[in-house]
């Protein structure tokens, strides 16, 4: 278990009740930092199949999130883990990260996939880049910026 980071500043939902989401405002924080080709009935469809959800809110507006995909016990991905621009630099990706990392105890393979230039702040908390991971690339820009040279 990682050392959990504590976040007093604004309440915070694991697993909420996914009917209650706005998630024309969730595909809105996709779309404000450049994450695009969504739509908010795909978004919710995925966040209910995840094994784990957060949501951090300021004054009832989400204004973060994160998810986990996983097969409940094995094999776990962090997934989307988005914090509106506004609020970045108060350590919320660094809580959602910890505490979704958190629920995943006694897992044998938890990872994710980060986005391009993200590097750095994953490896401030631990992470580790794989020698062994590999992706189907879904286009040209995900040859891009996801590929390693052959």
């Amino acid at each position: 278990m990682i050392t959990p980071i504590v976040n007093q500043t604004y309440p915070t939902q694991i697993n909420p009740d996914l009917t209650r989401i706005d998630w024309t405002h969730v595909l809105h924080l996709f779309q404000k930092i450049n994450w695009k080709h969504r739509l908010a009935a795909e978004i919710e469809s995925a966040f209910k199949l995840s094994t784990h959800t957060l949501f951090v809110y300021h004054e009832e507006v989400i204004i973060a999130f994160g998810r986990v995909v996983g097969d409940g016990r094995y094999y776990a991905m962090l997934a989307d883990v988005v914090v509106d621009p506004d609020y970045q630099g108060q350590g919320l990706g660094k809580y959602i990260v910890t505490t979704l990392n958190n629920q995943l105890n006694n897992y044998h393979f938890v990872n994710l996939s980060a986005a391009p230039g993200a590097d750095s702040f994953y490896k401030s908390m631990g992470w580790k880049k794989q020698t062994t991971a590999f992706i189907w690339p879904q286009g040209p820009k995900q040859l891009r910026q996801h590929c390693a040279e052959d």
